[in-house]
């Protein structure tokens, strides 16, 4: 597994660990799950947004 380094504020990183104490993982996980739930809204929105572009082209062709 590759590693990363990041800059985050004192501040945020303090509520990271307050989280990650609280549901008994580590920082790390903390951050892998949030970046996934951020990849997988995003792909969503794509989606829907695909959607509605081919809804607005469909009612411009017809």
């Amino acid at each position: 597994m590759a590693k990363v380094l990041l800059s985050l504020p004192d501040k945020f990183l303090d509520q990271i660990d307050e989280i990650a104490t609280q549901e008994q993982r580590t920082r790390s996980e903390l951050i892998r799950e949030a970046l996934r739930t951020y990849m997988r809204r995003n792909i969503l929105f794509d989606v829907k947004k695909a959607k509605a572009d081919a809804e607005i082209l469909n009612k411009i062709l017809d």
